[in-house]
């Protein structure tokens, strides 16, 4: 019973069909696991391109892709913890060659911007990031804040005159 099953995935129809309907819901627990839509592309292909390699030794091709690409994202984890580890354990090569000048005004600037940023009013400081940050235009903040686009326009030029005062050659 379960030979004519075997020989029917190893037929190019079949195992069309098959991946047709089993494709995106391994696709999609793959990238449940990592979040990454490119890679869980990657080991959804590879698993059914070693499902197809094996087609005539595997009865249950279904629990095999699962196990082939639950196989490839341990892996895939080991990969990177080894990665992360090699990156913590690697000594700094970036050396900055800055003027030790250079980087007490650097850090006093950025003290100066914390301490502007968190003297706006959260209306200010949300608008103002919005648009600088997110790169936002004053419709979609305006939008997404359920105001008009003048009151936007308002608080970002608030936010502005009030990081002007407090930085010096602030734009």
């Amino acid at each position: 019973m379960e030979k004519p099953e075997i020989q029917g995935i190893c037929t190019e129809i079949v195992f069309t069909q098959f991946f047709k309907k089993n494709f995106y819901s391994l696709r999609n627990y793959l990238y449940f696991k990592f979040g990454n839509d490119n890679l869980a592309d990657d080991m959804a292909q590879d698993a059914f391109i070693k499902l197809w390699q094996h087609c005539a030794e595997v009865r249950f091709p279904k629990s095999f892709l699962y196990r082939v690409a639950n196989n490839a994202s341990l892996n895939q984890l080991a990969y990177q913890k080894v990665e992360l580890k090699y990156r913590d354990s690697k000594p700094d090569d970036t050396t900055d060659y800055a003027s030790p000048e250079y980087l007490m005004e650097e850090t006093e600037f950025r003290d100066k911007f914390d301490k502007a940023i968190a003297s706006l009013t959260e209306a200010q400081r949300t608008a103002l990031l919005l648009n600088r940050i997110e790169g936002k235009k004053y419709r979609e903040i305006a939008e997404m804040l359920g105001i008009s686009q003048k009151a936007v326009e308002k608080r970002i030029h608030g936010a502005l005159l009030t990081m002007r005062e407090q930085i010096d050659h602030f734009r």
